[in-house]
């Protein structure tokens, strides 16, 4: 990608949206969701977060990059779960079918990492009700792939739930459920092979669904996102797992290495670091690699002095503005 392009767009990023003829805004840490009538405009801003903060400073073309990753894995899986997209007019917006969320995250996993590896470590031999092996080391494969579904707390982090649990919670029959898990999991193996061609492992990963205002069940949210799954380089797994050495992860954990360092780890009396443009161009060039390297194809950024009104001109093309 071209260094020069990524650097003239350092003052044009997508910051947020303020598009008031597309009704009422919502903001979330990254996109700006805006809902009209029976679709919803979510706009993937250039906006990043780390230890559940907003940073101060932006990154060029981050948006699109999570948008169209998102983007691609939608249309790779979509001949196995239906899923919200309607269209993607501009490389910052998805139009999709507005849904009613399933409180529930469908997390699954196909290795012992992260927050299992941890419970595991002290102790732990099942996980939302799903059994483990003794004798497994960090990072290594699961026998089988296992469902460990969360619900949504409103205070705190997310919980981990058995079926039942996630059920009774959700407010859901057990069919929907066993849907949604079926779902999950034909995702998983599809997401996991993909990774393989990309010389990737799949390592964990979670989906969200929804029901659409005729009943529909379908994906929504992201998937198999660098922000939303765990990836490892394959090429030299087996020989770190032998040594007990920490995998190659593709991730933007980079970005929270940075702030460490930087003495913020997301604790209250913490002030967030400002990020030198240097580093924002290289956090740039990470997340366009990201892309390349999940997606197999090359990433083509559309730099633009005013990308709020680039998106704007797109939304009228596509119809989707309403009348001022």
């Amino acid at each position: 990608m071209n260094s020069l392009r990524i650097e003239e767009q350092l003052g044009h990023t997508l910051r947020a949206t303020n598009l008031d003829n597309l009704g009422t805004r919502y903001q979330g840490k990254v996109r700006d969701t805006y809902r009209q009538d029976d679709r919803l405009i979510l706009v993937t801003t250039d906006r990043i977060s780390a230890f559940d903060h907003v940073l101060p400073q932006t990154i060029p073309f981050k948006g699109q990059v999570l948008n169209q990753t998102a983007a691609h894995f939608f249309e790779a899986t979509e001949d196995l779960v239906p899923n919200h997209v309607l269209s993607v007019p501009d490389p910052n917006v998805t139009v999709a079918r507005a849904c009613r969320p399933i409180p529930i995250e469908f997390v699954v996993r196909g290795y012992l990492a992260g927050h299992a590896w941890r419970a595991y470590r002290d102790g732990a031999r099942t996980l939302c009700g799903q059994p483990l092996p003794d004798g497994l080391r960090e990072s290594e494969k699961l026998p089988e792939p296992i469902l460990t579904p969360t619900t949504k707390a409103e205070e705190g982090h997310d919980q981990d739930v058995t079926r039942e649990e996630a059920i009774a919670q959700a407010h859901i029959d057990e069919e929907t459920f066993d849907q949604l898990a079926e779902w999950a999991l034909k995702l998983f193996r599809r997401g996991s092979n993909m990774a393989a061609e990309q010389g990737l492992i799949l390592v964990d990963t979670k989906y969200e669904f929804g029901r659409t205002p005729n009943g529909e069940l379908v994906l929504i949210d992201e998937v198999h996102t660098p922000d939303s799954s765990r990836y490892y380089y394959k090429n030299g797994y087996e020989e770190r797992l032998e040594r007990g050495e920490p995998q190659r992860q593709l991730s933007k954990e980079f970005v929270r290495e940075w702030l460490m360092d930087h003495g913020f780890q997301g604790e209250p009396d913490q002030e967030i670091p400002d990020l030198p443009d240097a580093f924002r161009l290289k956090v740039t060039e990470r997340y366009a690699e990201l892309y390349e390297r999940v997606t197999g194809e090359s990433f083509e950024p559309v730099p633009h002095p005013d990308p709020e009104q680039r998106i704007q001109e797109a939304l009228e093309d596509y119809e989707v503005v309403a009348d001022r």
